[in-house]
């Protein structure tokens, strides 16, 4: 495990995050703010680890800019900006939830002490399911509801979701932290009268390879490369593939290449109900007196 690339990533998300929080995004695009956060990252000498999220209202998480998006935010509106940064594979996740809108203060302040509550009681040896009811109660003690299947997850090198969960509510299943190994901590919060469960939406705009097993289509097969070689196994979005490619032709072999299950689409989690939903994360690696946020920014 290299805890220096580890670190190193989360410096640099952290930075930006905190960046992101600072500006005023108040008229800004979608696909301005995913430009923006994304060649902050690059710009301080790491990859990005998957598109930026930009998750608007009842969109829990999943929904990248379109090329050219023409969404804008306003100052009713709670964004959910998701970013990550990679150093050779190793991975950095971190969320921000940008509010103008004093009705929502609660839901982003619910996220952020679920998270620091979290962030205080890990260490090696504390089990995944007292997390998650540390986060889910400190949350209803708001009077909110966390998102019941929504959760924390392990990172490895190019894996964002590297098979282990940590909650965000009291689960039956469950392990014990263990030195040496990363994960990210992400409550989701959402209203009282909220279903307190995401959804699949019908959009779909994040995608990652799923095989690499080749078409015998040459144009498919120079798009999977493209992507292997960029991206790895690691999330990408259209917008990444249009720099090389035609947007029509593009979407077209997209298209083409999830027909042949080579390439699997993610699509956009949206609250049960409709309610709206805030979020914070942190990435972070338990030792024996606590953990080292890597992310802390």
């Amino acid at each position: 495990m290299q805890i220096e690339d580890y670190v190193k990533a989360g410096k640099i998300a952290g930075e930006v995050r905190e960046n992101v929080r600072q500006k005023d995004w108040i008229g800004s695009t979608l696909a301005e703010i995913c430009d923006y956060v994304e060649s902050e990252i690059i710009k301080r000498g790491a990859k990005c680890a998957f598109p930026v999220n930009t998750s608007l209202n009842e969109v829990a998480a999943h929904y990248t800019a379109e090329p050219n998006d023409p969404k804008t935010v306003s100052d009713s509106d709670l964004v959910k900006i998701d970013l990550g940064a990679q150093i050779n594979g190793y991975i950095a996740d971190t969320a921000v939830t940008v509010n103008y809108d004093p009705q929502y203060d609660s839901l982003v302040q619910a996220a952020e002490n679920a998270l620091q509550a979290a962030m205080s009681m890990i260490k090696v040896g504390v089990k995944s399911k007292d997390v998650g009811r540390k986060i889910q109660n400190t949350i209803m003690d708001m009077g909110l509801k966390p998102i019941a299947n929504l959760s924390g997850h392990s990172l490895d090198q190019y894996t964002i979701h590297a098979g282990k969960t940590v909650p965000n509510m009291w689960t039956i299943g469950s392990f014990s932290f263990s030195e040496n190994e990363a994960f990210a901590c992400e409550p989701f919060v959402t209203t009282k009268n909220a279903l307190g469960f995401v959804r699949n939406g019908k959009i779909k705009n994040i995608f990652a390879l799923a095989s690499r097993k080749m078409t015998k289509d040459d144009e498919a097969d120079k798009l999977l490369e493209y992507i292997w070689n960029n991206f790895n196994m690691l999330p990408f979005a259209l917008r990444w593939i249009v720099k090389e490619w035609e947007e029509k032709e593009a979407r077209r072999l997209l298209d083409f290449l999830i027909k042949k299950k080579v390439v699997k689409a993610y699509a956009i989690l949206v609250e049960a109900n409709g309610k709206t939903v805030a979020q914070a994360e942190h990435t972070f690696i338990p030792t024996q007196t606590g953990v080292t946020v890597t992310t802390i920014g």
